[in-house]
């Protein structure tokens, strides 16, 4: 089982459980509640504090963006930790990671054949691997902001991608062993300005794909207990209430296991590390006449088992010079 804990700016509350590989015995009755707790959200309660909390959702409902109510978890977000009694109303959802425990936002690109395909981009032997900014992380509901940098030349697309959440330090890991080191699922958007990627990016995809605000995530985190398998998903993305992407994360060319494990030889991953996995087809790119998000236009990225992001293009106005 993957380290799945979470520290709090709060004082320790009482515990119901705790999951710890050095935990006491327990009975029947508690590991049956310790196996329950494994949809990781942030957020802020109407008592106006920020906690972490394990998603209470209705009979049914798979979506953590429906999350109501959350039981409040406190502990260290990477190792041992407790899932109270305390039962707290949810405002806003937030990004599931307190940026303080991000260390690196990987991506991989063209990581799907069929949008290797609509690029006219060969597939990759290799993963095509760029990074984003910690800045660029934001929330399932947050708006996605278009500076006036932005705003210059055309190709403002969306990309819907399976996120992966490291849980544990690696360094050179088998793929037999790469799960052992994730702590979890996002869905994520990763927000893409073609001009500035291609045209303009002098052959680093970062500058196009890095503004702040360009990577929302979540609605929460979903440990490998629940996801067994990440390779049998449904993905998509929405714009405005139009399926535009429809894919499975089955088409992965690098999947879970490999990408944890090429990615850490000869580099550690630490706890906290996210990573993009790239996208299926149907970006506006690839689109014949290209479609490009305008301002105003509601995203929804969206994969099984973890919920929905939905978040509103928002263009910087020039301010009036007096």
């Amino acid at each position: 089982m993957p380290a799945f804990s979470v520290s709090v700016d709060h004082p320790p509350l009482v515990a119901s459980c705790t999951w710890s590989l050095l935990a006491a015995p327990i009975s029947l009755p508690e590991a049956l509640t310790l196996v329950a707790q494994q949809r990781l959200v942030r957020f802020l309660a109407r008592d106006g504090r920020t906690y972490y909390g394990d998603a209470i959702l209705p009979k049914g409902v798979t979506d953590i963006a429906k999350t109501k109510q959350a039981r409040v978890v406190t502990g260290d977000i990477f190792g041992q930790h407790q899932v109270t009694d305390q039962v707290a109303d949810v405002r806003l959802l937030l990004p599931p990671l307190d940026p303080a425990h991000v260390k690196t936002v990987r991506c991989l690109g063209l990581n799907y054949a069929d949008h290797a395909k609509e690029t006219k981009m060969p597939q990759p032997q290799y993963p095509i691997l760029f990074y984003k900014p910690a800045t660029s992380l934001s929330g399932p509901s947050d708006p996605i902001p278009i500076p006036h940098v932005a705003q210059e030349g055309t190709g403002l697309d969306y990309e819907c991608e399976l996120v992966i959440v490291i849980g544990k330090r690696a360094t050179d890991v088998s793929e037999s062993e790469a799960l052992d080191y994730v702590l979890g699922y996002s869905v994520g958007n990763d927000v893409s300005h073609r001009d500035w990627q291609i045209k303009r990016g002098g052959g680093q995809w970062s500058h196009g794909k890095g503004f702040d605000g360009w990577a929302p995530y979540g609605p929460g985190i979903v440990t490998t207990d629940v996801i067994k398998d990440p390779h049998q998903l449904k993905i998509w993305t929405k714009v405005n209430g139009e399926i535009l992407q429809n894919g499975s994360t089955a088409d992965l060319i690098f999947g879970v296991r490999k990408t944890v494990s090429l990615l850490s030889r000869g580099v550690t991953l630490l706890p906290g590390d996210i990573i993009f996995t790239g996208t299926p087809a149907g970006v506006g790119m690839g689109r014949s006449p290209q479609v490009w998000l305008k301002d105003g236009d509601v995203v929804e990225v969206g994969l099984e088992q973890v919920g929905t992001c939905t978040n509103t293009v928002e263009f910087a106005k020039l301010e009036a010079k007096l």
